[in-house]
């Protein structure tokens, strides 16, 4: 399916609230990337928001290092990790410059560019998987480490732009996915009964902890 990439670009201000503001937000809009061998766009279903300092899930809950300094800001930039050492995630920062603040793109519909994704991912996987997950997003994306730091407002490679707008009654939140920390924080957002959201899963090292 090719819905075209001419999209309505989001703003810097839309980015500069907290991550579990912006999170829900970002159900519906639109990432795209586009590469010398085509273009992938891939609209968002499910997001967590991880709120720095504050939050022990977090990877700025320590402060800062060479690794996360990209989610102190400025925002509106991608935040690239290689998680287990296997799969690259992106994260959308957030928040005010200085203050470690971003959301984890954890699922989403490719509607544009699906040949594509699908090379990437594999010829057998289904359309609902293709971005399902938040190491399976990047694959299809074609995002690693070389995009940690884009601009995502800025018009060049990986661009997040406004999509269709969702219901409020079709968000539901949750728990986080895989965390042993602040598991239990209610800043996972998704699109209830949608066949491309990630199944929910505890981490085994898990612990209650309080609620933000």
């Amino acid at each position: 399916m090719n819905e075209g990439t001419d999209r309505t670009p989001l703003t810097r201000d839309f980015f500069d609230r907290p991550a579990e503001e912006v999170a829900p937000e970002l159900l519906g809009s639109v990432i795209t990337r586009r590469a010398p061998e085509g273009t992938v766009s891939i609209a968002i279903t499910e997001t967590e928001a991880y709120s720095g300092s504050a939050d022990p899930a977090s990877h700025a809950y320590r402060g800062r290092t060479p690794r996360n300094a990209v989610m102190f800001g400025p925002a509106g930039r991608l935040y690239v990790y290689r998680s287990h050492g296997l799969h690259w995630c992106a994260n959308v920062v957030t928040g005010t410059d200085g203050v470690a603040s971003a959301v984890l793109i954890r699922a989403g519909r490719v509607i544009e560019g699906e040949d594509l994704a699908r090379g990437r991912r594999g010829e057998r996987v289904e359309s609902p998987r293709l971005a399902r997950g938040p190491g399976n997003f990047c694959q299809a994306l074609g995002i690693t480490a070389e995009h940690d730091g884009a601009d995502l407002l800025a018009g060049t490679s990986v661009m997040l732009s406004a999509g269709e707008p969702v219901p409020a009654a079709l968000v539901q939140a949750g728990p986080r996915v895989g965390v042993s920390k602040a598991h239990d924080w209610q800043h996972r957002f998704y699109l209830r009964g949608d066949p491309t959201v990630s199944a929910y899963r505890l981490s085994p090292r898990a612990k209650p902890s309080a609620g933000a």
